[in-house]
């Protein structure tokens, strides 16, 4: 079987500030039509900040779309024309005040690809000097300091349950503590 859909026609619905949304009418590998609501987003990054003690610097803050407080890694989205290292930088400044002089990119990762093509950018950040935080001004979060294994132990509690700051401290443990 072919996993492939053809698209006959697109319709934009929505545009925002900086997402889209899409109707897509496709042909199904079995020939059937059917249609595919798409989200456009022009990529994010999202950082694992972590100092010479093995503290991450984390953010949190309420998000609407759950009504929930999530603790979170430093994340945001790609401007255009703005580098993914510079992005990173960027927003670790804007979240936690943090300078990284060392940045490394981890991978990527598709958010939620059923519905979605935002990619995110993973990078761990070391080296880290204090300056002064430019948040954005319609962010409201608090930058929080978590011992890194406090954090992993966070992830199988349950307690952290974002799906980026999950893949980013999991992905970068064996680089912070050692080998799994």
């Amino acid at each position: 079987m072919r996993f492939y859909e053809t698209t006959l026609n697109s319709k934009n619905i929505f545009s925002g500030r900086f997402i889209k949304l899409r109707l897509d009418e496709v042909i199904l590998p079995n020939g059937r039509k059917s249609t595919r609501e798409i989200v456009e987003h022009p990529g994010a990054i999202a950082v694992v900040a972590v100092n010479g003690d093995n503290d991450i610097f984390m953010v949190r803050q309420y998000r609407k779309p759950i009504e929930k407080e999530l603790l979170e890694i430093p994340a945001g989205k790609l401007e255009k024309g703005e580098s993914k290292e510079m992005c990173a930088k960027r927003e670790l400044m804007e979240e936690t005040g943090y300078y990284p002089h060392d940045i490394k990119y981890i991978t990527s990762f598709y958010s939620s690809p059923g519905f979605s093509n935002e990619i995110i950018y993973l990078f761990l950040a070391r080296n880290l000097e204090k300056k002064f935080r430019e948040a954005d001004f319609d962010e409201y979060l608090q930058s929080v300091r978590v011992p890194f294994k406090e954090a992993i132990k966070k992830v199988h509690s349950g307690r952290i349950v974002d799906g980026k700051t999950i893949a980013g401290l999991l992905l970068t443990y064996p680089l912070i503590i050692g080998d799994l």
